[in-house]
């Protein structure tokens, strides 16, 4: 593991070591980009959470980047914590306990719809908060398995929960009435959006991070 990271780090001289602090959650990742996406294509994007600011809410549409933004984070975070390089021009960073719901699956061996492998892999999380380490959450399209009511009132006790815990993360959503959560969160909260554009008659995206909330979709 170790001359892997190391082999990593010389061969890829411009990816700076990131710092690493003690205290609060605290992360700030200046240009972050994904190490498996060749530089000259990946579109660099900051993120900053910590002190006041503890949950980014991502709308947007499909294929829009929002997978793509928590991956690049998780990734980023695990290099920092590996004592490796990041793929970044800047990065500073408390040491988190990493939880997501990325690739979550369902089980037809183990009787596990996806809806319910996701709550299975949402209470861990929420009971890691309870150990000595700060949680980091990356929640992928949160509770998309059901009905937009219930998960509106479901996803904004989930994040309620494990900010009052003192986790900080990043949230994803197609649905837009679960924008009114990071509303109702501020200043804790804050929503931010990827957008695309069509073209001739072709879907165009941008791949940029901006603020507020997404004001069209494509499906």
């Amino acid at each position: 593991a170790l001359c892997a990271l190391s082999g990593y780090a010389y061969e890829h001289p411009e990816d700076p070591f990131p710092e690493v602090v003690e205290g609060p959650a605290l992360l700030e990742g200046e240009d972050l980009r994904h190490p498996l996406i060749p530089r000259d294509a990946c579109i660099p994007n900051s993120v900053q959470l910590g002190g006041d600011l503890r949950l980014l809410l991502v709308s947007g549409s499909n294929m829009s980047g929002k997978s793509t933004l928590l991956r690049t984070v998780g990734i980023n975070v695990v290099l920092a914590q590996a004592g490796g390089p990041v793929r970044a021009s800047r990065m500073k960073l408390s040491v988190f306990a990493v939880g997501a719901t990325l690739r979550v699956q369902d089980s037809l061996q183990a009787g596990v719809s996806r809806f319910y492998a996701e709550i299975q892999r949402l209470h861990d999380i929420m009971e890691s908060t309870s150990a000595e380490l700060p949680v980091l959450f990356l929640l992928d399209e949160i509770l998309h398995g059901t009905n937009s009511h219930d998960r509106a009132i479901g996803a904004e006790a989930i994040v309620r929960g494990l900010i009052e815990r003192g986790a900080i993360g990043l949230v994803t959503t197609h649905d837009l009435a679960l924008t009114r959560v990071a509303e109702s969160l501020a200043p804790k909260a804050r929503n931010v959006h990827f957008e695309d554009h069509l073209e001739n008659g072709r879907m165009t995206f941008d791949y940029v991070l901006h603020s507020g909330v997404v004001e069209k979709s494509n499906a």
